[in-house]
């Protein structure tokens, strides 16, 4: 017997009022499952480890301390 059928048959022997309850949370089921598949998608390959190798540039002088704090060093 396949799931379905199984899920079918007893529905059948449920009252009215359950039925609705089951409506109600199948739909919740379904915008869940498609909200997380959403967020799952595939990012752009383009943006892996070392796609910004050569964009930033640091100062020769980047680790020399700054003549602005001087006066508290």
């Amino acid at each position: 017997m396949t799931i379905d059928i199984e899920i079918f048959q007893i529905l059948l022997k449920m009252p009215e009022s359950l039925k609705k309850e089951i409506l109600h949370y199948a739909q919740h089921l379904l915008e869940k499952h498609s909200k997380t598949e959403s967020a799952q998608e595939p990012l752009d390959q383009g943006r892996g480890h070392g796609s910004w190798a050569g964009q930033i540039v640091m100062s020769d002088d980047f680790d020399l301390p700054l003549e602005d704090l001087n006066e508290y060093m």
